[in-house]
This record gives C-alpha cells, structure tokens and sequence, in this order.
C-alpha cells in the first residue's frame, strides 16, 4: 500500500511539473519557427532572435524594467523594513491603523491602483514617464516588503539592541549590526518579491507612463495584439537568463566555499568585502545608465512631437527615418483601444498626434480635442482615396487625415464551407451546418453590426428595438450555433484550421489567407463595418507645423508602401491599397470593403444611455442570461 501511495504522489508531481512547465517548453520551442504561425511548426531558424535584437523598443524596455525593478526594489526594501521596525515601537492603535492602511495597496485591483496613481500625477502636473513610473513601482511594492518583514520584527527580542547599545554602540549601529541580522530573512523575502512585483507589472505601468517610456510587459502587450513571434524570443532570453541567476546564486556560493579553504571570520570578511563591491560596481553601473537613458529621451534640445497610435500600428523604422529628415525627436506611445485613449487624453496626458478610429473621431471632435490641419502643409492630400475623404464623422472635413481603413467580414475554410451557402450573407453565421465551427469577434459595436445588417437596419440605428431584435438574433446563433468569442488569436487559430468561419477585420483576413492557401475572405452584400482610422492633431499641439509634416510624411507614396507592408491593413494612399490588392490579394478585391455598396457604413458616436443599453444586452449575450 505504501508503494502504491508513492508511486501516486511521483506521478501527481510529474503531472503538476508538466502542468507548470509545458507551456515554457512550448514557448520555446516556437521561438525557433520558421513562420509566423504559433501553433504550427514549420522549421528551425533564428529569424525571431535576430528580428529581436534589432529591435530598439524592446532593447529600451528591458533596460527601463531592469532599472525600475532595481531601484524601486532597494527604495522599498529600505522603507518597509525602517516601517515594519517603527511599527514595532509604535502604540496599539497606531500600529493597527498603519497596518490596515498597508492593506489597501495590496487588497486592491490593479486597474483602481493605477487609475488612481495616474489621476494623482496630472493633479500634481507631475509628467508621465521614468519618474512616475517609478514613483509608483515603489508605492506598491513597499506594502510588500511591510508585510514580510513585520512578522520577523514581531519575534525578534528587543532587548538585544537595548543591550548593545548599554555596551557602547550607537543606535545605528545597533540597528545594522543587531537588528537588521535577525531580519534577514524577511528583508530578503520581501526584496524579492519586490522585484518580481515591479518586474511583471503592468497595469500601473500602463496607466503612468509617458513620453516614449515603456517596460518589458507594455511591449509584450502591444505584440500581443497581432501574430509575432519575438514574444517567444524574448520569453525565451528571460527564461534563460532567469535559471542562469538562480544557478549562480545556488552554486557558485557552493563552489567558493569548497575553493576557499578559509574559515570562519576570515571568509566571512572576504564574502562582506565582495559583496560590497559588487553592490557599489552595479550601483555606480546603474546610476550611469539612468544618466544615459535619460538623455536619450530627453532628444537633447531638439523639437519633440509626442504620437499616439494603437500597438503594433506602424513600422517604426519610419520614426527613425523621419527624425533624421526633420531633425526632431518623436516620442511614441501605444494604447490598446479608443476608450483607454480617451482615458489618458482626460487625465491631462498632453500628446501632439493622435491615431483614433472613426466614431471616437467624432466625439473628441464635439469636445473640442482637436485642431484643424494645416491644409497648406499637407502636399500629398491628393495621394489619398477619395473615397474616404466623404465621412460623416469629420463632415466638413477639417480635423482628418485617413491612415488606415477596411472592413469586417468572415474569413472560411474552403475544404468546409460549401461555396453557395456564402449566398447566405451574414446568415450564413445561423447555417447550423457549421455548428461548433464558429469563431465570433469578441467585440460588442461588430457584433450588433452583423446582427443589425442581417436584418436590414443601419448598424447606427439609435432604435432600442431594432436593437433588441438584434439581440435575439445573437441569442439564436449563441445557442444553436456555440460559437466562441475570441480576439486577436482567432488569426493563429484559423491558420491553424481549428474551425470552418471567422469573423475578423479585413486586414487580418489578407494576412491569414496568406498564410493558408486553404482559407478565403468574403464581404457579405448586405453590408458592413466600413471603419477608417485617421491621424488628427490636438489642441494641446504647440509644434503644429512639426505636427502636419508627420501626417504629410505618412501619406507619401513610398512611406506608406513600407508602412502597410509591416501593419497589413489596407492603406489610404491610393497607389499603395492599388499594389498590395493586386499583388497580394490574389487579384481582386477580396479583403476590402466594395468602395460602391451603398449598405457598407461607418460607425457613428453613441450617447451615454444607449451606449449602455447596448453593453447590458451584449453582457446578457456573453454572459448565456436569457
């Protein structure tokens, strides 16, 4: 019996081992593909290591994590343990209401932390970047180190620094001689879970940062949101460089101690010397690099143009390229949708050029964001589609310039769907021949968008009933058809042929049928979500002519050529969109909105009440109420 229970609890750790470890195995692996495909293995290469290394954001946001993650580690490590040691001479009701208050950071969620933070930094008109991004790494970690030393403080017998210093030494020296030894190991346990705390955040960082600053988890974030495997490549580094630390601070003690055959005092004066001067090496190393990091961004007298575009939105080679031809200094920040956005824009957050899509447009236009472009500056105007110049979100046409533009369709398999049933329209997505084949976007303002076009309204309407038959269509398809709601993995996934249909963008549908000769796009006649982005300059703006040579510089022939080469969506200069529908969407044009269906629309803004409603019916949908 005993056997057979050891034998058991073998395996139950084997599977736990596999359960933990598995996906790192997996990452990996994928680190060494060939192709972009996360799922499928094509063949070894180094290509995402070397795409990795050219890499200058990520290079800089290592740097940034490292250094934060150091310096707010010994800040905090400092004042939790001075905190934890007052607290144990401090009177009952003081020590309880401190340690109550310790609680919060710790209790709280991460988005109301951040949300806070970054609210009391533009209060205080102290700028986003390095310094609050610090600021706050310290802030939440020094709860940390509270609570894991206290405990230690609370054990300790106080009497022995009283008997030190009745034989001669000074307070201070009672302190670091007898009081910090015995607390060693919750310092210590504290300091690490400090680092680990400020090395993996990343919603407080998200929300305080500014001025081109990003760390390790905001890069890592924007990637995420289309298929790129330098993910896996850096993970990879950091796994390795990870066991490579804890290997050294494992061993390499072990092998000094069998070395060095001196013992006692002797070693351990060695050991102290050491470690100081590594301390004292690294601190000086680190101090030079904060030096040099900040003068980086600082671009050293130049004039600064501040962009804000989503993630993974432009090749940013073009940055490079255009600071050279206008010896300036473009400081680049990323968000991850229109409302997060229009969050920072009303904190205070003070940019030159924003990136927002069509109906946020619209808003920050009646809010008065925004100012008029410089049409005298604008020289490639005439590059444009036409098309897109008559919108109804920027009617007079004053605040816009489009930058990238598609629309939303399915995406299918070939070898499943039968060709007449793409007939269908929209409906096609109620076919319960495609049961449990279904991906959906998981996006509420699209979704209705199908539900309403298949029923022959404006995807605009502002009736709550149109809405609520809408509803029901959504209803219908969630329980006859069991479709999954994704984002942005759905590429990978219909690569990978994982289900029959998927809703996706256009741009992204040109990007997987690429990759899988099985797969094709389709545009449902009925109608759908023709969306733009555009670039529009802010009032805040004091480099406005810097500001529309950037717009001008993006719409020029060849730039925008690079440009949608890298992002993958259709571009608003028209012999650009002309050359890549011809070369690379097998001729036709298959993943692009039909510039003449008089049923394609773009969305409009929606007021508060609606928007609401609509979030109430879309929560009932995902959340399977009736």
């Amino acid at each position: 019996m005993k056997k057979k229970n050891s034998i058991g609890a073998k395996l139950y750790i084997a599977l736990c081992f596999i359960f933990f470890y598995l996906p790192i195995v997996v990452t990996m692996v994928f680190s060494f593909n060939s192709s972009k495909s996360l799922t499928h293995y094509t063949g070894f290469s180094f290509r995402w290591y070397e795409k990795l290394l050219h890499d200058n954001s990520v290079m800089s946001a290592v740097y940034v994590s490292l250094s934060i993650a150091i310096i707010s580690t010994i800040i905090s490590t400092v004042l939790g343990t001075i905190t934890a040691i007052g607290l144990s001479r401090s009177r009952k009701l003081i020590k309880e209401w401190i340690l109550n208050v310790n609680n919060f950071p710790i209790m709280n969620p991460d988005i109301v932390t951040a949300i806070g933070l970054m609210i009391f930094f533009s209060s205080l008109k102290i700028e986003k970047g390095y310094v609050a991004m610090l600021l706050s790494h310290i802030a939440f970690c020094t709860p940390y180190v509270i609570t894991s030393v206290y405990p230690k403080v609370r054990r300790m017998d106080h009497n022995l620094a009283n008997a030190a210093m009745d034989l001669g030494a000074t307070p201070f020296q009672a302190l670091t001689k007898v009081v910090i030894p015995m607390l060693k190991p919750g310092i210590f346990a504290g300091m690490l879970l400090a680092f680990t705390m400020s090395l993996d955040d990343f919603v407080v960082s998200y929300f305080v940062t500014g001025n081109g600053v990003e760390n390790i988890s905001i890069v890592v974030y924007n990637m995420s949101k289309r298929i790129n495997p330098t993910i896996n490549a850096l993970s990879t580094i950091l796994i390795v460089v990870v066991t490579l630390v804890l290997v050294f601070v494992n061993v390499i003690p072990a092998i000094v101690r069998k070395t060095h055959k001196s013992t006692g005092m002797a070693y351990q004066t060695k050991a102290g010397t050491l470690r100081r001067r590594v301390v004292l090496t690294g601190g000086v190393l680190l101090v030079l690099f904060i030096a040099g990091f900040s003068f980086n961004m600082s671009g050293a007298g130049k004039k600064v143009l501040k962009v804000y575009n989503a993630g993974e939105y432009i090749d940013k080679t073009l940055l490079d390229d255009f600071e050279k031809e206008y010896n300036c200094k473009v400081i680049y920040e990323t968000f991850d949708s229109n409302e997060s956005m229009y969050t920072k824009l009303q904190s205070g957050e003070k940019y030159d050029v924003l990136v927002p899509s069509d109906y946020m447009i619209e808003r920050l236009i009646k809010e008065k964001y925004l100012q008029p472009i410089d049409w005298s500056l604008i020289t490639n105007k005439d590059n444009v589609i036409e098309h897109l110049w008559n919108n109804e979100y920027d009617p007079k046409g004053k605040y816009t310039v489009p930058y990238f533009w598609g629309g939303v369709g399915i995406v299918y398999d070939k070898t499943v769907v039968d060709e007449k049933d793409l007939e269908e329209g929209w409906d096609i997505l109620l076919n319960e021949k495609y049961k449990g084949n279904v991906y959906m976007y998981d996006s509420e303002r699209d979704s209705f968008m199908i539900a309403l076009k298949s029923l022959g309204y404006s995807m605009n309407t502002k009736s709550k009933k149109e809405y609520n038959e809408a509803y029901e269509w959504l209803i219908k398809q969630r329980d006859t058809m069991d479709p999954v709601y994704v984002g942005d993995d759905v590429m990978d996934n219909m690569i990978s042929g994982n289900k029959a249909m998927a809703v996706v963008y256009s741009g992204d549908g040109a990007y997987v049928i690429d990759e899988n000769e099985n797969l094709d796009f389709f545009l449902p006649n009925q109608g759908t979500n023709e969306w733009c982005d555009c670039m529009v300059i802010t009032k805040d703006c004091k480099e406005t002519t810097l500001a529309n040579q950037f717009i001008n510089y993006m719409i020029e022939e060849d730039v925008s050529e690079i440009n949608e080469e890298y992002v993958g969506y259709d571009s608003s200069v028209k012999s650009t969109y002309e050359k890549f529908r011809d070369d690379y969407y097998l001729g036709n044009n298959a993943c692009a909105p039909d510039l003449n269906n008089p049923l394609n629309e773009t969305f409009r803004y929606q007021d508060t009440e609606l928007k609401q409603y609509c979030a109430n019916l879309w929560t009932k949908v995902k959340s399977h109420q009736k």
